[in-house]
């Protein structure tokens, strides 16, 4: 089992759509221009933050966001077979954590020792 966040397109960008808590926290980017400055900002997130898993780039064609229309932010669970098994709505308020637990255990039980 692995756990990834996927940093994709800037949802409170300063040109788009700021949010005063974001002005109130010093947390000001303006839309990414170039992958290199997705890449700083995504970089800035991840430490601001303080996420312990591994984070994932989306590409600069927003790829991952088409595919999955994971803005602003929501929570996947994908299978084995690379199915998506659970999707939640637009978090933060959409997330459910309990539901990706549940989830989870059906899709990837705990492995049984042997006997």
């Amino acid at each position: 089992m692995a756990f990834y966040v996927v940093y994709i397109l800037e949802a409170h960008a300063s040109n788009v759509w700021q949010m005063e808590s974001n002005v109130k926290q010093g947390v000001v980017f303006a839309m990414p221009k170039s992958i290199g400055e997705r890449e700083s900002v995504a970089d800035s997130c991840v430490r601001n933050l303080h996420i312990q898993i591994p984070a994932l780039l989306d590409d600069f064609s927003d790829s991952t966001e088409k595919a999955y229309t994971g803005w602003p932010d929501r929570l996947y669970v994908i299978d084995r077979d690379g199915k998506v098994a659970m999707k939640t709505a637009a978090g933060p308020f959409g997330f459910h954590p309990e539901e990706v637990e549940r989830t989870l255990r059906v899709t990837a039980p705990p492995a049984q020792p042997p006997p």
